[in-house]
């Protein structure tokens, strides 16, 4: 453990698998709403990454990190970062654990409210509305609208203006091919679980293109372009290929050795609604997915 002073970050090396709730209760001495508080200002990361998630699971060896500086309006973000701003969209990278839009459970810890006390710093007046969502455990680009026109605009011609759609995904096994295809037809359970039929069974069409990026004899690293894009598409389709996204124990993984889902939307292409312009943004491969590669 490398111990820090005054308002320096401290590291902690993890010794045994753990989640990180206990883990940060243990090397900090402090109480559990002070620990929470903490995650809450993304004051802690994981190898790098930072985490909002006190349920995290930890592995041997990862590197917990806890800032003690004081939290500016650079870094005031708890699990999000903009990565451009203007008139008329907000363009985000989302850190996994966070939500994208409030849920029944959870109202205020969310990327869309957070977004929505920012501009209203402007005016009170000012909103953000969500134009496309990624689930709380997939981490990466986003984009959000200023106003209820240019949401529309994105929305209604999305398939038109979204040029590329990159992601990037941990997946158990070593994936034979380079590069394939998966199609299928998509239908959800009552449960609201995505899972693939064959055509004419009632579901909708669902096209995905991989590409190994790196891989060993326990995980692979895959790039993915989506065709289509369909509800848990990627999650579903790496269940189909036979290689479940690490952490998705929903769709099939039997290990989480990263503590997070293993899913990163890398890069968002997109014609600007006002300008006409092409417009690219992109997120680095998240640095426990490289772990899991390069052991």
């Amino acid at each position: 453990m490398k111990k820090a002073k005054g308002n320096e970050d401290k590291h902690f090396t993890v010794h045994e698998s753990t989640e990180l709730l206990p883990f940060l209760l243990h090397v900090l001495n402090k109480s559990r709403n002070s620990v929470k508080s903490m995650l809450g200002r993304g004051q802690i990361a994981i190898d790098g990454d930072p985490v909002t998630a006190f349920n995290a699971q930890l592995q041997n060896g990862q590197v917990v990190t806890v800032s003690n500086r004081t939290i500016t309006k650079q870094d005031e973000w708890a699990g999000l970062k903009i990565l451009h701003e203007d008139d008329h969209i907000i363009v985000i990278d989302k850190a996994s654990g966070l939500l994208s839009i409030a849920s029944d459970k959870e109202k205020s810890a969310t990327a869309h409210r957070q977004l929505m006390e920012h501009v209203k710093k402007t005016h009170k007046n000012n909103r953000v509305f969500i134009v496309h969502r990624l689930d709380r455990d997939t981490s990466g680009v986003m984009v959000f609208a200023k106003s209820e026109k240019v949401k529309n605009m994105l929305q209604d011609n999305w398939k038109e203006v979204v040029s590329k759609r990159t992601y990037v995904a941990l997946v158990e096994g070593r994936v034979k091919h380079e590069q394939g295809t998966i199609t299928s037809w998509m239908k959800e359970t009552k449960t609201h679980l995505m899972y693939s039929v064959k055509e004419g069974q009632g579901g909708k069409y669902a096209e995905t293109h991989y590409k190994t990026l790196q891989a060993n004899r326990r995980f692979s690293l895959l790039e993915l372009q989506l065709k289509t894009g369909r509800k848990n598409q990627i999650r579903v389709h790496m269940k189909d290929l036979g290689h479940p996204i690490v952490g998705d124990k929903k769709y099939g993984a039997s290990t989480n050795e990263i503590g997070r889902l293993g899913l990163h939307a890398k890069e968002l292409a997109f014609t600007h609604p006002i300008t006409g312009k092409t417009i690219s943004y992109q997120s680095d491969i998240p640095t426990v997915f490289k772990s899991r590669i390069d052991v």
